[in-house]
């Protein structure tokens, strides 16, 4: 097993749920359709029942990775660290320094980021070097599009 992954209470609910339906609706679901697809006849030539394989083989593949992901999964807290640094589970507001605009992040595993809700993984370039920092600092991220500075205004719990 590799590397523990941490998880809000509430992803990890989520994913149990998620592993929950697949494993049981979902599977009967797919049986189902396999065992319809075989009532068609000749299989060989049986374009249902090989698209029913296929929609298993990745039903399968999806519950053993979220059945790995839930064995190597520890549920964390942001009441399990303090807010005088960046931590995972920190919500950090920063200013970019060239643009002046202000943005503010929840650093958060890289299972539970998600851009778009402003949840940013801890080991993304910018999470990683945000994590440890404290406000005041300034943290550098070179990337293709160049060399960005940002000031750390505030950090507090998601």
């Amino acid at each position: 097993m590799s590397d523990v992954v941490y998880l809000t209470k509430q992803r990890m609910k989520e994913i149990e749920d998620e592993y929950q339906h697949l494993t049981t609706v979902a599977r009967k679901e797919i049986a189902q359709k396999i065992a319809d697809a075989r009532s068609h006849g000749d299989l060989s030539e049986n374009a249902d029942y090989d698209a029913a394989k296929e929609e298993q083989g990745l039903l399968e593949l999806k519950i053993s990775q979220l059945g790995e992901l839930l064995a190597k999964s520890q549920i964390i807290s942001s009441s399990d660290f303090p807010t005088d640094k960046v931590y995972i589970l920190s919500k950090v507001t920063i200013k970019n320094l060239g643009t002046k605009s202000t943005e503010t992040y929840s650093l958060v595993s890289a299972a539970e980021a998600d851009f778009e809700q402003n949840k940013l993984a801890v080991s993304s370039p910018l999470g990683k070097a945000l994590l440890g920092k404290v406000v005041g600092d300034i943290v550098e991220i070179t990337t293709p599009a160049g060399t960005n500075k940002f000031e750390i205004i505030e950090i507090g719990k998601i």
